[in-house]
């Protein structure tokens, strides 16, 4: 590209920042418009409401909500005295899993001969919960960003409460504090290789472990899915950033202003700069911090007025939420480096850029069970672009996905924020208890991508109950739907990692050895110590002797604590004042956002960086654009094999021949599907599910496209008269079952059956009164 058309390419993409930048602060402007009108109207929206509103401010309920606000402002400074104690407590010993259930350590990675500081625990089921050895179990990998582990079990309504009540033995992987010397992300991978298989051998007569992986645990879960395909079951990831450039930049509201950090940072120095402060230890309450700035309302009022104002209830959930939150984890300068310039910055995984212990680069097409991705629209962390999107850029077609055998099922919410995917009692009856309930059927989908939809019904005894359904889509229309842009925003981002390597070269050459004398053990310690999330505990706590009156004080409070009925009109006010105080937070965050966004697209778009980005890769959004699906390399070799293969290949044709294609799956027709499987598991193929249902993809693509010939190419591939007929066999008894016959065939199942049949020799089919499912 010449400087001249470099130069009006560059400001036409200005143009649009400054036009999306309009439209956000406009959006902006009129939220807080409209949340400071209800704020003030309330229920006072009329004149008689309004007068008798007014008449209840009297002298006497002043009085009164004067003493409840400060009974209520001791109690709560006295929980923030709580909090900080509790804080100094846990600090002063080693941390342990927020997790709300019993557990014994199975194996600890610190013994191992590279050690590293995890473990595998084993989830002691509650009392009157039973779980049955011979069930698949679940292994459970929780994030390591800045928190402790245990956020997948932080309550009775979770993700190890609801496969536990589901009787599904539970394992759980932890983190320790403090990093083992010189252990690496690589060398994490290592050990959960190592877990997976002690799971194996603890449950033989069980089928492989599904793995699942909270956010960052994504990543690991992914990474040991590919690198230990043949020990892995399922992989659920929720949450998980793993295309982590993409984004939803749209003209409407900024939503994810994470994925522009690295670049208004300058890269992955500064994580290094950190660390070397901590000498050689990378301070996981930085990465807190960083989610505590993305929601300020939340995290300078929202949360502690929500506490304030429910002072009598509210404590003992806050101080729960905070044991977890305040508890701040500690990696390796390498772990943090892999992750920033491997991930973050980079973007590398799912491009087989990454590689393992043994050298071999993970390879995410390698992974061979289903895959369940969960994220929500309500993630401003990880939108469902980057949960979604590495699946656009790993596979160049649907077609891809079938040939390889692959199942990749996607699960949305619309409401749940990052925290609320994991840690949401909502979303763990909703969302992580359907996909307990459908793991097992999911691995008798055919290949394909799947939308997995949870609607609300009622259940026979009047409950609410959920039922599942699994509608197949293209992989072409999914990154449309997601990606109005083309994902042409996110070129810039090959700029900014250029410009990372570029600034880390430069740290790592002249500041980081100054850096590095300068730091030791004891000024590593002081700055953790004095880090503004600690600080705000340790200093407001028991250690404070200027707080010693503040307990008795409380205590003496709760003692005499009065409710007045009459100070609802006052209590009403302060709800006012307080949604105005959290509007204006968040009209603070929104401008800072489009600001932001603004900012980063003016940077890194300019003619020089875009120049600069060129030289970072070769990269390719892999959607493919072929006209022609017939001229996809995999359909061509799938073709080209049409008459080859045996009595598997042959059931495998003959089940898409004969199925209802393009209607959406219930999980009940599903559970009727595996039935008949196991009815008739002697005239069924027995390969490993992974071998079938690559055989079935590659079977489907041959009927699709060349539906006359799979027809007749089927005694090519029963050559044997004895296969024939065991297929002829299968046919008839399947079209005399009951539960077949319970749903009538379509036109195009009928004529289908009666081809297949004449091609193979036989007698047509007679039809019953109900025929074909």
């Amino acid at each position: 590209m010449d400087a001249a058309t470099q130069l009006a390419r560059s400001q036409e993409i200005a143009g649009k920042v400054a036009c999306v930048l309009e439209k956000r602060t406009q959006n902006a402007m009129e939220h807080y418009g409209k949340r400071l009108r209800a704020a003030v109207d309330g229920d006072a929206g009329s004149d008689q409401s309004a007068t008798s509103f007014a008449t209840q401010l009297n002298p006497l309920s002043a009085w009164h909500y004067a003493v409840d606000v400060a009974q209520r402002s001791l109690l709560f400074w006295d929980t923030m005295r709580e909090r900080g104690t509790q804080y100094v407590e846990r600090a002063s010993q080693e941390l342990k899993p927020a997790l709300h259930f019993d557990y014994d350590i199975v194996l600890d990675a610190r013994h191992f001969a590279r050690p590293v500081n995890y473990a595998l625990l084993y989830i002691k089921p509650p009392e009157g919960v039973i779980v049955d050895a011979k069930k698949r179990p679940y292994l459970i990998i929780d994030p390591r960003a800045g928190h402790g582990p245990g956020i997948g079990g932080f309550r009775d309504d979770s993700q190890v409460g609801v496969a536990l009540r589901a009787g599904h033995p539970v394992y759980f992987v932890v983190f320790f504090q403090n990093p083992e010397p010189g252990q690496t992300l690589l060398d994490v991978c290592a050990a959960e290789q190592e877990f997976v298989r002690k799971v194996r051998a603890l449950h033989p007569d069980s089928a492989k472990p599904a793995i699942i992986g909270n956010c960052q645990g994504g990543w690991a879960a992914m990474m040991l899915a590919s690198s230990s395909a043949e020990d892995t079951g399922p992989v659920v990831i929720n949450g998980a950033p793993m295309s982590y450039w993409s984004g939803a930049w749209s003209d409407g509201a900024g939503d994810n202003p994470m994925r522009y950090a690295g670049g208004i940072l300058g890269g992955t120095w500064l994580a290094s700069f950190s660390s070397d402060l901590g000498n050689g230890k990378f301070d996981g309450a930085y990465l807190v911090q960083n989610f505590e700035n993305l929601n300020p309302a939340n995290t300078l009022w929202d949360k502690y007025y929500h506490v304030y104002d429910n002072i009598d209830s509210e404590p003992p959930r806050f101080l729960e939420f905070e044991r977890w939150w305040g508890g701040y984890y500690l990696m390796n300068r390498e772990e943090i480096e892999w992750i920033t310039r491997n991930l973050f910055i980079g973007n590398k995984l799912w491009s087989g850029e990454v590689r393992g212990v043994s050298g071999k680069a993970f390879d995410l097409r390698e992974i061979r069970s289903p895959i369940v991705l969960f994220a929500s629209m309500g993630d401003n962390i990880t939108p469902p672009q980057q949960a979604f999107n590495w699946v656009t850029d790993l596979y160049g077609s649907t077609e891809e996905i079938k040939a390889r055998g692959q199942v990749i099922i996607g699960l949305m919410d619309q409401e749940a924020g990052h925290l609320g995917v994991f840690v949401s009692g909502k979303v763990a009856k909703k969302q992580h208890a359907q996909i307990v309930n459908v793991l097992e059927m999911i691995e008798t989908l055919a290949p394909g991508l799947y939308a997995m939809l949870i609607d609300e019904v009622n259940g026979a005894d009047g409950k609410l109950a959920y039922e599942v359904t699994f509608v197949e889509h293209r992989l072409e229309e999914i990154a449309q739907h997601f990606n109005r842009f083309k994902r042409e925003d996110e070129k810039p981002f090959e700029a900014v990692a250029e410009l990372s390597e570029f600034n880390q070269r430069a740290y790592e050459l002249f500041m980081q050895p100054y850096v590095q004398w300068m730091s030791n053990e004891t000024t590593a310690r002081c700055l953790r110590q004095f880090h503004p999330l600690r600080f705000q505990r340790w200093a407001f706590s028991d250690l404070n002797p200027w707080l010693a009156w503040l307990r008795p004080a409380a205590e003496a409070v709760k003692a005499n604590r009065q409710h007045a009925d009459d100070i609802a009109p006052w209590r009403a006010l302060e709800h006012r004042g307080a949604e105005i105080v959290s509007a204006s937070l968040d009209h603070y965050r929104a401008m800072r956002d489009a600001g932001t966004e603004s900012l980063f697209f003016s940077l890194y778009t300019a003619p020089f960086l875009l120049h600069f980005a060129q030289r970072y890769r070769s990269r390719e959004i892999a959607v493919s654009t072929a006209t022609n699906p017939r001229e996809l390399p995999f359909v061509k070799e799938a073709l080209a094999s049409i008459a080859q293969g045996g009595y598997d290949e042959a059931v495998a044709r003959a089940a898409f021949l004969l199925g209802r294609s393009g209607e959406p799956l219930s999980l009940a027709r599903l559970a009727t599907q595996r039935e008949l499987a196991e009815t008739y598991a002697e005239y069924l193929p027995s390969l490993p599910p992974d071998q079938w249902r690559r055989v079935r993809g590659e079977q489907e693509l041959i009927a699709t496209y060349e539906p006359q010939q799979a027809i007749a190419t089927l005694p090519a591939l029963l050559a044997k008269p004895e296969d024939r007929q065991r297929l002829l066999t299968l046919l008839d008894s399947l079209l005399a079952d009951t539960r077949v016959q319970s749903v009538p065939p379509t036109a195009h199942q009928w004529d289908a059956l009666q081809r297949i049949r004449a091609v193979l020799g036989a007698a047509p089919a007679v039809r019953p009164e109900h025929a074909l499912s």
